[in-house]
């Protein structure tokens, strides 16, 4: 039987309101209010039947759950027990069934939309002096996630077809757009690794409605076609891509800007099969890009030369320089997707369901953008951009600080959040210019073989073995 009466729903609330760190101090309260969790829950039909693992109570511990270094189900359902306790309130049982089955109900698009109005509202908050040319900025990259090797995560996510059946693991490709001045991770689309439309070109065209007119997205050569180009600028959206492989500059041809800078006419292709007849026909047969070459001149880069595509075609608003440095900057994407699958931990799921997997990277998302809101708040106040804040010094601060806040009444809960802050602003990345480091390990790992064969047939084997 469900339990959602409005006096249960009230004091559910207000168990919310300690969870997340006092509702009057700042910082979580920004980026995920009471009142904006209620009403996700109300609207995606959240339902309970446990007295302890109400939704709200199963959506703190699994936020707290990928945020934490041990993100197992038993330390999860351990917070939870210990939580109970501090209050006075009757603990629950130490087992991880209940907790697991609370997170099965848990409406697969509530993480998904509060991670998404996270990352938003984030966004919209960028100071002035954070963003390039006056111009928001969306930076768009590509990924894998790997997973427990399950029958039904094998169904959604097949393994690379280089690996044989029961060596392998379920692998989804995934594409995040984050936004390039506080780093916060506006939307993301998931799906196989192969198979038709599963590029990450396929992926990002999923997300267009992450986009605004006036943004500018930034991307790899792999958004860099015809048609990407063409539908961002259909949509009054700017692109700032590298040039496609496919294709080669030829800057004796075109109007030119200046050196190695000029305007060409790339003409529309045939209709790829991803692309219907309607809008193929809605598409120009010609589109004026601009092409820059920009030279690397620091030492210790592997690619010393690269082509910049660009519909930004005024070259006094957007000098060839500007648009070099802009394109230097895509790199945060690859940081901040080192940020979600190392330092948070995304890179190798724990569910055993392709819905959970979902639920699982969503979380992670919207874990991911608390952190970023508190290095939001603190840059604001240090009066610096919020990527000059280290990402890991913020996760550490945050779990340190975290569990004393929970514990804290309004009035200590804001003094403690103030020190979580300053911690956080002390944590800034050093300034090394042109850092550059070889891609290797020097610390060996240990020796030891690897599985060649199904478990289960090695498992006979050994125990074969042993009765001989």
């Amino acid at each position: 039987m469900t339990d959602s009466t409005p006096r249960r729903r009230r004091r559910q609330i207000e168990t919310l309101r300690a969870q997340f760190a006092q509702a009057e101090a700042p910082g979580f309260a920004d980026v995920l209010p009471a009142d904006r969790v209620e009403a996700a829950l109300r609207e995606e039909g959240a339902r309970w039947r446990h007295k302890v693992y109400t939704p709200l109570v199963t959506l703190w511990a699994f936020l707290t759950q990928v945020a934490s270094p041990d993100g197992c189900c038993r330390a999860a359902v351990a917070r939870v027990l210990a939580w109970l306790v501090g209050q006075g309130r009757r603990p629950c049982r130490p087992t991880t069934g209940p907790y697991c089955q609370a997170r099965a109900r848990l409406p697969e698009a509530l993480p998904r939309r509060l991670a998404r109005e996270a990352g938003q509202d984030l966004h919209r908050q960028a100071e002035a002096g954070w963003l390039w040319q006056g111009r928001r900025v969306k930076v768009a990259d590509g990924t894998t996630v790997s997973m427990p090797d399950t029958p039904a995560n094998q169904e959604a996510y097949p393994q690379p077809d280089a690996q044989k059946p029961g060596l392998g693991f379920p692998l989804a490709r995934a594409v995040v757009v984050f936004c390039l001045a506080t780093g916060a991770a506006l939307d993301a689309a998931l799906g196989r690794y192969r198979g038709k439309r599963t590029g990450e070109a396929a992926l990002l065209r999923q997300l267009a409605d992450a986009f605004e007119p006036g943004d500018v997205v930034l991307g790899d050569r792999s958004f860099g076609s015809f048609y990407e180009l063409a539908l961002w600028q259909a949509r009054g959206v700017d692109a700032v891509v590298r040039l496609h492989q496919a294709r080669r500059a030829d800057f004796r041809a075109g109007r030119r800007l200046g050196r190695k800078d000029h305007v060409v006419i790339w003409s529309r292709p045939d209709r790829p099969e991803w692309l219907d007849d309607e809008t193929y026909a809605s598409l120009p047969r010609t589109l004026a890009v601009r092409e820059v070459a920009v030279r690397v001149a620091p030492p210790g880069f592997r690619t010393r030369r690269l082509v910049v595509v660009t519909t930004l075609r005024d070259a006094d608003a957007y000098p060839a320089a500007a648009l070099a440095e802009l394109y230097r900057a895509r790199w945060h994407a690859e940081l901040d997707l080192r940020s979600l699958k190392v330092t948070l931990g995304m890179e190798v799921l724990r569910c055993q369901s392709p819905e959970m997997v979902r639920k699982e990277f969503w979380m992670h998302l919207l874990a991911y953008n608390l952190i970023r809101a508190v290095m939001a708040r603190t840059a604001q106040d240090l009066g610096c951009p919020p990527r000059d804040l280290s990402f890991a010094g913020a996760l550490q601060a945050v779990r340190a600080f975290g569990e004393r806040l929970l514990e804290a009444d309004a009035t200590r809960a804001a003094e403690l959040h103030e020190w979580l802050l300053l911690v956080v602003g002390c944590h800034q990345v050093g300034d090394r210019p042109d850092r550059v480091e070889p891609r290797a390990r020097k610390r060996r790992p240990k020796h030891g073989a690897y599985l060649t064969k199904p478990r289960e047939q090695a498992r006979a084997e050994l125990l074969g073995g042993v009765r001989a």
